[in-house]
């Protein structure tokens, strides 16, 4: 079983702290490092969180969401070992040619440890700020990874889709893997197509191990009616109400399928938190990891 630190960014962003957390995760056992996103927070939100019961998002305004790919860079050097993801990055709100080149570079300089957790977005207001359509975001979000995978392949890529138009270009340097693996969030229908049709992994945030074994089975079975192998969609989950009995919960999701637990950084947050970190490290990732 593998253990990611999910939103290590979100609780770690000066210096000091993001090179103290980076060397207890390495040291603990973690095997990545993960950065949320959002680039504001609107003061009002109509919009429904969807991973809350009462749909509000659990962070305030001055909540700190730093930008996760400059985060992951710092990261790349503090802790030479881990992998470094984004959980996860709002695809359709970027543009997709300095997206491909931000991951590349990334990628290059951290000798190929890149892997893009990706969602369409639930913040509409956010879209808004931005002054990116909020319709559509979906496909939009699709024939963005198409046209990075493109520029990614080789040189002189083109690409004519509804959102994205290029003729011939080069974009270098390119990753070092072959193909940065994506990541695919989300609890929904149409989260689950996408995983089974262009994402290397799966990453729902439902955290009952009831409604995530089913989601689990979905994606599964999604792949055999599409003619993939389920086994090549490895499968993330968030290590919520576990944390009361953190071996019995391991051992929980090692038995749906689970391949890499997030460990959410918030549980290691305040006085004390980085101990409770290399406390974790011992009793469960080094004793049922």
């Amino acid at each position: 079983m593998k253990f990611g630190l999910a939103f290590a960014s979100s609780i770690a962003v000066g210096h000091e702290s993001a090179m103290e957390i980076c060397r207890r995760a390495e040291a603990a056992g973690f095997e990545s490092l993960w950065g949320g996103e959002h680039v504001i927070l609107p003061s009002t939100i109509d919009s429904r969180y969807p991973y809350t019961a009462d749909g509000k998002i659990p962070a305030e305004p001055e909540t700190p969401i730093p930008d996760p790919l400059i985060w992951l860079a710092f990261a790349a050097a503090a802790a030479p070992s881990m992998r470094l993801g984004t959980c996860i990055l709002i695809v359709p709100q970027r543009n997709p040619l300095i997206l491909a080149k931000e991951l590349a570079t990334l990628d290059q300089l951290s000798g190929g440890r890149v892997e893009l957790g990706l969602g369409v977005g639930w913040l509409r207001e956010e879209f808004d700020a931005l002054g990116v359509p909020w319709e559509r975001r979906g496909a939009r979000n699709d024939e963005y990874i198409e046209a990075m995978r493109a520029l990614w392949a080789g040189p002189h890529a083109e690409f004519h889709g509804d959102f994205v138009d290029f003729a011939p270009v080069t974009c270098s340097p390119r990753p070092i893997q072959e193909r940065i693996p994506v990541l695919v969030g989300g609890d929904s229908e149409a989260a689950i197509s996408r995983a089974v049709r262009l994402a290397d992994g799966y990453f729902p945030g439902e955290g009952d191990a009831e409604r995530l074994g089913g989601l689990v089975a979905r994606v599964r079975h999604g792949a055999d009616a599409a003619g993939r192998d389920p086994n090549s969609i490895g499968i993330n989950a968030m290590f919520g109400a576990h944390m009361r009995n953190p071996q019995a919960g391991v051992e929980q999701l090692r038995q749906i399928g689970v391949d890499r637990i997030m460990v959410p950084a918030f549980a290691f947050a305040g006085s004390g938190g980085l101990d409770r970190l290399s406390e974790f490290g011992e009793q469960v990732i080094q004793q049922v990891g």
